[in-house]
């Protein structure tokens, strides 16, 4: 279905590549895309959670079921399917963030982590105390209050999208106070993991099928393209391959 709310999606997306590596699989700094250094003391990275059978609906291994509502609900929001192509749900991007969140990036397991923490500008990258699965976790039992108390007792996911729009607006511009967290820091990241899940190799878990690389082109992780380097102008339509094999 196509949402009028969201003109030129295409674009948007294509713009977003430039943001966005296609191959990447986690957000190194939320919404400012800054790395940060290791801590003083390394510890093994986590992995992210292992994909499940294809076919198998997916069971998330972080969320519980309201968070799980309110993801899907806000992915859906900030990227939603229309004629260009699929959405956020249709391509995985839930069940990328969640898969997330059990890895090296919710676990903010290679950023420096170790204090003082002190509020500066958004261009010195993610300076807070709590990583990426502890933001996640307060920002979402924040929104959710905050739309119980402005909404007649909803929660976020039982908002009608106008509504959801709103909300997310209101995070986005810091608009919307939250309890125990930064508005801004949880919908960075939020909006980030959305576009990286979106176009994530699909071994991460979104991108499913490559749906999002088939709409704007991209051949993904092939290696050889030596049949293609004298034909400039010629269009490439081998469809894309992931790090896992062909996608269809």
């Amino acid at each position: 279905m196509k949402d009028e709310s969201y003109p030129d999606r295409r674009g948007f997306l294509r713009r977003s590549i430039a943001i966005v590596p296609a191959a990447t699989a986690f957000g190194a700094g939320g919404i400012t895309g800054v790395t940060l250094a290791q801590p003083a003391t390394p510890a093994p990275a986590p992995s992210p959670a292992a994909a499940p059978p294809p076919g198998t609906p997916y069971t998330p291994v972080y969320f519980n079921a309201a968070e799980w509502a309110f993801v899907q609900a806000a992915v859906a929001r900030l990227i939603p399917s229309d004629d260009a192509g699929p959405g956020a749900i249709e391509a995985g991007v839930p069940e990328f963030i969640d898969r997330q969140m059990e890895g090296a990036f919710g676990h903010a397991a290679t950023w420096y982590m170790q204090g003082p923490f002190v509020e500066v500008s958004p261009l010195f990258g993610y300076q807070k105390k709590m990583p990426p699965r502890e933001v996640y976790r307060a920002g979402i039992a924040a929104t959710d209050a905050y739309s119980r108390k402005q909404f007649s007792g909803k929660a976020f996911a039982q908002l009608d999208a106008a509504q959801q729009d709103e909300v997310l607006k209101g995070l986005e511009g810091g608009a919307i106070a939250l309890d125990g967290v930064g508005a801004t820091d949880f919908f960075g990241f939020l909006l980030q993991n959305t576009k990286e899940g979106y176009f994530s190799d699909p071994i991460h878990g979104g991108n499913k099928n490559a749906a999002a690389w088939k709409m704007i082109g991209f051949p993904g992780a092939r290696a050889d393209y030596a049949d293609w380097v004298d034909r400039p102008g010629v269009k490439y339509n081998l469809p894309p391959v992931s790090i896992a094999g062909p996608q269809g």
